[in-house]
C-alpha cells in the first residue's frame, strides 16, 4: 500500500498556496477546492468532499464519502464528515464575500448546491494559482517522478521491442503495453487536465496511424478503437515489416507521471529522409534540455528554438498538415499536461525543481510521426533527464 503523503509535505504545500494567494489576491478571504486531484495534492487523499480554506483560520477537509478512507489515508490536520454542504456551513459559518474556486473544474449543478448554503456575493478563479504551486516540485515529489521515469524507461526502451510481433494489432499492442506498465509499478491511469479528456495510456500507432487527426492537443495522432472510443489503438491496423511504431505514453507512480515517446523500426529501416528528420528532432530536444535552467523563460526558449528552424523543416513540425501544436514541451506531474508550457506567453522564469516533458516531433507523409519525448528536471546545469537516453528509432529486425 502507498505510504501516506507526509504531514510536513502537506503543510508546506498549503503554506505556498497561502503565500501565492496573498501576493496575487491581497483581499482574498475564502477558497474552496472541489477537484479530486487538487484535494489529493493538499490533503493526501481524494474523496467526494470539499477542502475549505479560510484566510484567517485553519483549512478544513469536509468529506461526504468516504470519511473512513480519508482519515486512514491522510495526514491532513482537520478532516470532518458531512452529509451535505449544510453541515459544512454549520461548522464554518456562511461567507458573504468572494469565494475562489476551481472554475475549470466545478460543474454548474455542484456550484448551485454549494451556493445554497454558502451565499457568497462573487466568485473568482484559483486554477492558475494552484497550478503555479504544483509546478515546483518538492524533494518528495521528485523522488516519485524519478521512480516513474526509471520504470518508464525500462518499459519503452527494454520491454517493448520484445513485444512487437508481425501481425499484431495496435489494440493488442496497447493491451500488452498496459499490462507491462502495471507489472512495473504504473498506478493504472494517465491523468490530463484538458477538459473531458479520456486516454488509457497515451497514443500509439503503426505507420501513418500516428498522423491521424484527434481532438487531443498534441503533435501525434491515433485511430483508436473507433469514433465512440478514440483511444488505445485500432483492432484492424496490423503490424507489418517496414512499419514505424510510435508510442507516446505517460507512466505514473503514486500519482506522479513522467511523459515519454519512443519510436521503433519494425522489420526494416524507414526511409533515410525520415531518419534524418528524426535525428534533427533529437538534436532539438537536447537543445531545449540545455536551456532548462532557473531564470530562463519558457517563451524565450520557444522563440529561440523556433526561430532557428528553416521553413522546410517547419512543415509538419509539431503536428501534421494544419494540425500543428504551438508548444515544444509542457510541465508534468500529477497530470501529464501541467504548467508552465514551453510556448509563447509563458514569460515567468523557470525555477529549480520544475519538471518538463520535451517533445519535438515531425510528421512524415507515408511514414508516420518521428521524433522523441523525455521528461526533465530543471537544474542550474540544464534539464536532467529522468526517462532514459535512447535516441529512438529502435530497430526491431
Amino acid at each position: 500500500m502507498q505510504d501516506p503523503v507526509p504531514f510536513r509535505e502537506l503543510e508546506e504545500r498549503m503554506t505556498r498556496f497561502f503565500d501565492l494567494m496573498d501576493r496575487e489576491n491581497p483581499s482574498w478571504e475564502t477558497a474552496c477546492i472541489f477537484g479530486k486531484l487538487n484535494q489529493y495534492y493538499f490533503t493526501g487523499t481524494m474523496q467526494d468532499g470539499m477542502l475549505y480554506i479560510p484566510r484567517k483560520d485553519t483549512p478544513v477537509y469536509f468529506v461526504r464519502r468516504s470519511y473512513e478512507r480519508a482519515v486512514t489515508e491522510s495526514r491532513f490536520h482537520d478532516i470532518r464528515p458531512m452529509n451535505s454542504f449544510r453541515d459544512a456551513a454549520n461548522d464554518t459559518g456562511t461567507c458573504s464575500g468572494t469565494v475562489y474556486l476551481e472554475m475549470e473544474r466545478v460543474p454548474l449543478a455542484l456550484f448551485s448546491r454549494f451556493k445554497k448554503y454558502f451565499p457568497f456575493n462573487d466568485i473568482k478563479p484559483l486554477d492558475l494559482q494552484v497550478l503555479a504551486v504544483r509546478a515546483v516540485k518538492s524533494a518528495y515529489e521528485l523522488s516519485l517522478l524519478e521512480k516513474a521515469g526509471k520504470q518508464h524507461r525500462y518499459v519503452l526502451e527494454d520491454r517493448i521491442p520484445g513485444l512487437l510481433m508481425k501481425g499484431m494489432s495496435e489494440a493488442n499492442l496497447g493491451g500488452e503495453l498496459y499490462a507491462e506498465m502495471v507489472r512495473q509499478g504504473h498506478h493504472g491511469i494517465v491523468r490530463f487536465g484538458m477538459f473531458d479528456t479520456e486516454i488509457i495510456i497515451g497514443q500509439l500507432g503503426f505507420g501513418e496511424s500516428s498522423l491521424y487527426p484527434t481532438y487531443f492537443d498534441g503533435p501525434g495522432g491515433a485511430y483508436g478503437m473507433g469514433p465512440a472510443a478514440p483511444v488505445l489503438g485500432s483492432r484492424d491496423r496490423l503490424l507489418v515489416s517496414g512499419d514505424l511504431v510510435f508510442i507516446d505514453t505517460g507512466f505514473g507512480v503514486d500519482g506522479y507521471h513522467t511523459d515519454k515517446t519512443m519510436t521503433y523500426m519494425f522489420g526494416s529501416p524507414i526511409p533515410g529522409y525520415a531518419v534524418e528528420a528524426h535525428h534533427r528532432c533529437v538534436e532539438i530536444q537536447d537543445e531545449i534540455a540545455s536551456l532548462l535552467k532557473p531564470g530562463n523563460s519558457p517563451s524565450a526558449i520557444y522563440s529561440a528554438i523556433m526561430e532557428g528552424l528553416d521553413e522546410d523543416f517547419l512543415k509538419n513540425f509539431m503536428g501534421f498538415g494544419d494540425r500543428r501544436v504551438r508548444f515544444l514541451g509542457h510541465g508534468v506531474g500529477l497530470q501529464v499536461d501541467e504548467l508552465p508550457v514551453i510556448s509563447r506567453g509563458f514569460d515567468e522564469p523557470l525555477q529549480e525543481g520544475m519538471v518538463f516533458a520535451v517533445e519535438p516531433k515531425k510528421g512524415i507523409p507515408g511514414v508516420g510521426m518521428v521524433g522523441i519525448e523525455n521528461t526533465y528536471i530543471v537544474t542550474p546545469g540544464g534539464g536532467r533527464c529522468i526517462t532514459g537516453d535512447s535516441k529512438g528509432l529502435i530497430p526491431v529486425f
